[in-house]
């Protein structure tokens, strides 16, 4: 899907924003979409390298059917080349090696696993989603049919296109903002503008969008770092949860430390300032950052630790004491 037959049996690929430019015999900058001879093919359909059960609020996602399970589905592959990728034995595989390791499986199969594993979504996680989009799309179609909602868990590099295309079948995604476009281009290899219009563009096509920011010491934790992030959520949908989360060491980047605390609770702090409604601190779990307050009363409803829930007042989304409905999809 999503490519253009070119002179010299080249082709451009439209599914992400990088619009790679492939000759023939070669593969786009995903490593997982290969041309033969002018038509564009996917590597990966089919091929997942991971599957698990997580909780929903693993991806992360606080709005989103609360304390109920997602079946999680990933294959190798990635258009970004971050420095910190924590899954990177995977994303960066096939920019390594040239086999297309995984095992073979069914949009079917995956419905069916999602179901007997009594899971209320499925996820498309670990790498990027974008690069299998195929398979997400097939398997979205079929979820949607048997009452699964889905999910992506993104860098946000989509096309307009293919988020067009997938935003009927496709009910929540995560997606990160991960810093200016000095940092896209050091340390992911992309630009931020494509990041933002995406984001913008699957609120508008009504998809339920939460946003994390990994924050990293002296990379993107300034003070003008996180108020251009909060102003611009602000300025999308006040509603958007604005996740700040704990970098730690990993990869190509480990010349910094953990992100302090103190540093997670300014962010969100600047989050509330610039007029977000939900603002949750991730990676710090017991630090109290991860709760839901009613962003009227002001009251305690969601209490969490790490990827659990303690105590839920609000299983349809409604506060119990002032009756404000929270944003999000809930039970």
């Amino acid at each position: 899907m999503f490519y253009e037959r070119q002179a010299d049996a080249k082709v451009r690929c439209f599914l992400c924003n990088h619009h790679c430019v492939i000759q023939d015999g070669r593969r786009g900058l995903c490593g997982v979409r290969e041309n033969r001879n002018g038509t564009l093919y996917s590597l990966v359909f089919g091929k997942l390298i991971s599957m698990n059960v997580d909780p929903i609020e693993k991806k992360p996602l606080f709005h989103f059917l609360p304390s109920s399970t997602s079946f999680s589905i990933a294959t190798v592959g990635c258009n970004f080349r971050c420095e910190h990728c924590q899954n990177y034995e995977i994303s960066q595989y096939p920019k390594e090696h040239d086999d297309i390791p995984g095992y073979d499986i069914s949009p079917e199969k995956v419905v069916e696993a999602a179901i007997k594993n009594g899971c209320k979504s499925i996820s498309y996680t670990y790498t990027e989603p974008t690069v299998f989009f195929e398979f997400a799309y097939e398997c979205a179609m079929r979820a949607h049919e048997k009452g699964i909602k889905n999910v992506f868990v993104s860098n946000g590099y989509t096309s307009p296109e293919a988020t067009r295309a997938i935003a009927p079948f496709l009910d929540g995604n995560n997606i990160d903002l991960k810093g200016n476009d000095e940092f896209y281009k050091k340390i992911c290899g992309a630009r931020v503008e494509p990041v933002k219009n995406t984001i913008r563009l699957m609120r508008e096509l009504g998809v339920w969008v939460e946003v994390t920011t990994l924050i990293i010491p002296d990379y993107n934790d300034s003070e003008d770092d996180l108020h251009e992030i909060a102003n611009f959520l602000a300025s999308v949908d006040p509603s958007i949860p604005w996740h700040v989360t704990q970098f730690y060491p990993t990869y190509h980047l480990t010349d910094k430390p953990r992100t302090p605390v103190q540093t997670l609770r300014r962010a969100r702090q600047i989050g509330f300032e610039a007029g977000l409604r939900y603002v949750y601190e991730g990676n710090v779990p017991g630090e109290g950052g991860e709760n839901t307050y009613c962003p009227n009363c002001r009251e305690l409803l969601i209490q969490r630790y790490g990827f659990g829930i303690r105590k839920m007042k609000c299983p349809e989304g409604r506060c119990p004491h002032c009756g404000y409905a929270l944003a999000g999809i809930w039970g």
